[in-house]
Parts: structure tokens; C-alpha cells; sequence
């Protein structure tokens, strides 16, 4: 067996029925994205109390996944499916074209002029 990478990154899942559901919740949104997940670890589990009522459980996983090398793309037949544009949430909004800015004078303020420090 050829030597292997391993990337663990940490995520939190929430559930309103149970910590078991918070951490599958965690684990299926992440192999949405990522591909040849290994192991998940709960390393932590929390409530979300308002009132005195539990609102929410939540559960910290760590999860692996594998590096996709290039003795790993060749022995493949078809490449993975990325996923679609436009189900991922957009996180930066485009900027507006250069032409698109609104032109807003510039106000001039005079500079001050520097004082000598005062002598003790």
C-alpha cells in the first residue's frame, strides 16, 4: 500500500433531537464537499440553552479525509463530480465595475503644522 495524507478538520452539528443526530448532520454536510472521508471523532458535545430549554445539541467531530494524489486521479476511470456552483452559498459579493462607482468630490483638509515637543 502507497503512503497516504490524511487533512483532519473540525466541524460542529447541530440537532434539535440528539447529539447522534447533530454529529450525522456534521458528517453528511461535509462529504457534500469532500471525498474519501475516513473517520469522524466526537470530541466534544454542548447544548444550547435558552429559558432553561434546550434549543439545540451540538456536537464537535473532528473528520479526515484523504489527499487525492496523482497515483490516486490515474487509477480512477472518471474524475469526481465537483459540485454545483450554484448550490454553494455565494461568501464574497462580486464587486461593481469600475464604471458602476459613484464619483464623490474629494474635501481637501489642511495639514497641520508639526510642534516642537515641549521642553521640561
Amino acid at each position: 500500500m502507497a503512503e497516504s495524507v490524511y487533512k483532519v478538520i473540525e466541524l460542529v452539528g447541530t440537532s434539535t433531537t440528539s447529539w447522534e443526530k447533530a454529529a450525522s448532520a456534521a458528517v453528511a454536510t461535509a462529504s457534500k464537499s469532500l471525498r474519501d472521508l475516513r473517520v469522524a471523532e466526537v470530541t466534544q458535545m454542548d447544548l444550547h440553552i435558552v429559558d432553561g430549554k434546550v434549543l439545540a445539541y451540538r456536537a464537535r467531530v473532528k473528520v479526515s479525509f484523504k489527499y487525492a494524489t496523482d497515483d490516486d486521479k490515474a487509477s480512477k476511470s472518471e474524475p469526481a463530480a465537483a459540485a454545483p456552483a450554484a448550490k454553494r452559498p455565494a461568501r464574497v459579493k462580486a464587486a461593481p465595475a469600475f464604471e458602476d462607482l459613484p464619483i464623490t468630490p474629494v474635501k481637501r483638509v489642511a495639514k497641520k503644522a508639526k510642534r516642537a515637543p515641549a521642553k521640561r
